[in-house]
């Protein structure tokens, strides 16, 4: 009894939690305004991009995949529920975050260029959070880069139908690490994945034939998936007949994307932050931080008021 009443909080925090995900700029439930943060917690997380910004500074590359910390997602062994480009030449600022998000106001998939300190700002929970880095090699980096600042071929790749759950191997809906995938797949997989009049079905073959694998949530408890009926940002009818009958679904995360590009490129170097009221820690290649950010030798720290 007690697995099933946890298989079944965890559906409803995928259900209810996914659903609020894409909210203004991920950081809001259902378009309500996010809590405000205080003093204190801006502070932090404004010191936190100032060390992430030194060290994307240092790394002598122009593009990093980042992600961050969000939805208790937990259950499944994730951390990260937000990916974006972080582009040394963006327009925006240096180091800028491209993504895609749900305009409220458009109510639909929108690209947008965050600041480091504003995409650390719409944390879910200021007091912990994690931050995910990777640094892409030269070669790759270049290729994403022009790709990502070509606004024509960057918005080619945006869906028209938002969905948090969306399916990677349909174009019906799209969610904002798939966005990244698909990008991704257009900067790499050159004429297989360049088809000017399909860009998104061009980029979902080739990640395909280069073995991406997406994460899998399996909901475990079937009646929760009644919950997606009353969300507007979660769908069903893209993902297989088969996989919607096991109540398990394949959906782009941060962290599968993150595995992939390491699998697919071993030089790409990955940095990991964490912030709590207390400290910062930093760590470069090395295994996952603890969940409650405590730090181990070679570890930078740096404490915090």
């Amino acid at each position: 009894m007690a697995l099933r009443l946890r298989a079944a909080a965890a559906a409803a925090a995928l259900a209810l939690g996914l659903a609020a995900a894409p909210a203004a700029q991920a950081g809001s439930r259902y378009c309500e305004a996010p809590p405000a943060l205080n003093a204190g917690q801006q502070s932090r997380l404004l010191r936190a991009a100032e060390l992430l910004r030194r060290e994307l500074d240092a790394s002598g590359t122009r593009v990093a995949l980042v992600a961050r910390s969000g939805l208790n997602l937990r259950w499944w062994d994730m951390r990260y529920s937000h990916a974006g480009l972080s582009l040394r030449g963006s327009a925006e600022a240096p180091w800028s975050v491209r993504q895609l998000y749900f305009s409220c106001d458009d109510f639909g998939p929108r690209l947008f260029d965050q600041g480091l300190s504003a995409f650390l700002l719409g944390t879910e929970d200021p007091d912990l959070g994690f931050i995910s880095v990777l640094l892409l090699p030269e070669d790759a980096a270049a290729r994403v880069e022009a790709l990502a600042l070509d606004n024509r071929s960057a918005l080619s790749l945006v869906g028209p139908v938002y969905s948090a759950n969306a399916y990677p191997f349909s174009t019906r809906y799209q969610n904002c690490n798939q966005w990244v995938a698909e990008l991704l797949a257009r900067a790499w997989g050159g004429a297989d994945a360049a088809d000017e009049a399909l860009p998104r079905e061009a980029a979902q073959r080739w990640l395909q034939t280069q073995g991406y694998q997406a994460a899998t949530f399996g909901v475990g408890w079937r009646p929760f998936l009644w919950l997606t009926a009353f969300s507007p940002y979660l769908q069903l009818d893209d993902h297989p007949e088969h996989e919607r009958a096991q109540a398990h679904f394949r959906v782009s995360m941060p962290e599968a994307l993150a595995g992939w590009v390491q699998a697919r490129l071993p030089q790409a170097r990955a940095m990991e932050l964490c912030h709590t009221r207390e400290r910062l820690v930093l760590r470069r290649d090395g295994a996952p931080l603890a969940a409650d950010c405590t730090p181990q030798p070679g570890d930078t720290v740096v404490a915090l008021d």
